[in-house]
């Protein structure tokens, strides 16, 4: 702090303080210029394809991932999903206490975290994918009938974020991920749900809300549409604007034959690092994955062609459901799958992260 008069003019030309988001992304943009991509999966910690953390849980060191190969993922993915209501769960049944805890614990390793966010339609009442009305978003922006419930809704994910801080209190930094998917109509918000002018005024008034009347610092921003049928012009036809956005990514699944999913992928990332160095952003696969993984060299003969050759932050996986009629809801390998071989051949190689 500047004292005296006479200090005022030093005191003026120190720099600013980096925040806790700018420090994430100086560190991200350092791991990119050594050819490092940061393997992440959803959930690591709180569930695996066969086991799910006990109710009084103090203690996070499981993960399917760990059980195949020794070693985190870089990036840890959970979802806010239920915090608009209340909930003690998210709406994959994770406690809201065990995904602060465990988010500490992956902070304290050394590992990223990210966070999305499937808020209920709060116009309907149903859930994300009720895509029943295009009149959702209108009704939450100012004016609309929801809007004030909205905003409320904002502050309790405000609230959850800004509570996630290490041993000294301080705020840990995190990927943000709001309004994903943005180009298909899967969610309330989508691309034929909302106008172009209505998502942007969405993104501008909850990255208002949360940095600049709440302060939380320690957010990147993510934006990342869906890389179905994505092309030059609707990558960019939402763009909320450079100083809303901190990084670009893509999500996609495979659905299609291997070559042409490794293909499309190719291609949707050409677009997302055309756009990225346009605005000068970063770039990452903000969703991936084979559900079943039905490949048993599915790791390194198609997500890693797909990605290595593209400066990629990280590559998110989602997450192996323990639920028993969802046994083939798994993106991660575990302990007796056909592709574990395949997946600690991939995790050796040099590009990709773990912890």
């Amino acid at each position: 702090m500047c004292a005296t008069a006479l200090a005022i003019s030093a005191c003026a030309s120190q720099p600013k303080a980096e925040t806790p988001a700018e420090a994430l992304l100086a560190r991200l943009s350092e791991q990119i210029s050594e050819n490092k991509i940061m393997f992440g999966h959803q959930d690591t910690y709180l569930y695996g394809h066969s086991w799910k953390v006990d109710a009084d849980q103090t203690e996070f060191n499981r993960s399917d991932v760990h059980d195949v190969i020794g070693q985190y993922p870089a990036l840890y993915g959970m979802d806010l999903g239920g915090i608009e209501l209340d909930s003690p769960l998210n709406i994959d049944k994770n406690d809201f206490n065990h995904m602060r805890a465990s988010a500490i614990a992956h902070h304290e390793r050394g590992g990223v975290i990210t966070f999305s966010w499937h808020p209920m339609n709060p116009l309907t009442g149903g859930n994300t994918w009720d895509t029943t009305s295009t009149e959702v978003v209108a009704s939450i922006l100012p004016g609309g009938e929801k809007h004030e419930m909205f905003m409320g809704w904002l502050s309790k994910a405000a609230d959850f974020l800004e509570s996630i801080k290490d041993a000294e209190g301080n705020p840990i930094p995190m990927i943000f991920r709001p309004w994903h998917e943005h180009t298909r109509d899967f969610f309330w918000w989508g691309q034929n749900l909302s106008t172009t002018e209505q998502y942007v005024a969405l993104w501008r008034m909850t990255h208002d809300y949360m940095t600049k009347e709440r302060g939380l610092d320690n957010l990147v921003w993510s934006y990342s549409p869906d890389a179905g049928g994505l092309t030059d012009t609707n990558f960019g036809e939402k763009w909320p604007g450079d100083e809303y956005v901190d990084m670009v990514g893509i999500d996609f699944y495979q659905f299609t034959p291997n070559e042409i999913y490794v293909n499309w992928t190719r291609r949707s990332l050409e677009l997302t690092r055309k756009f990225a160095e346009e605005h000068g952003k970063l770039m990452a696969v903000t969703e991936a994955g084979y559900e079943g993984v039905k490949y048993e060299k599915w790791w390194t003969e198609v997500l890693y062609p797909a990605i290595k050759d593209f400066p990629v932050s990280y590559v998110l996986v989602w997450r192996n459901a323990c639920d028993e009629n969802m046994q083939h809801h798994f993106y991660a390998p575990f302990p007796g799958h056909e592709s574990v071989e395949d997946f600690k051949a991939f995790a050796a190689k040099d590009q990709m992260m773990f912890l």
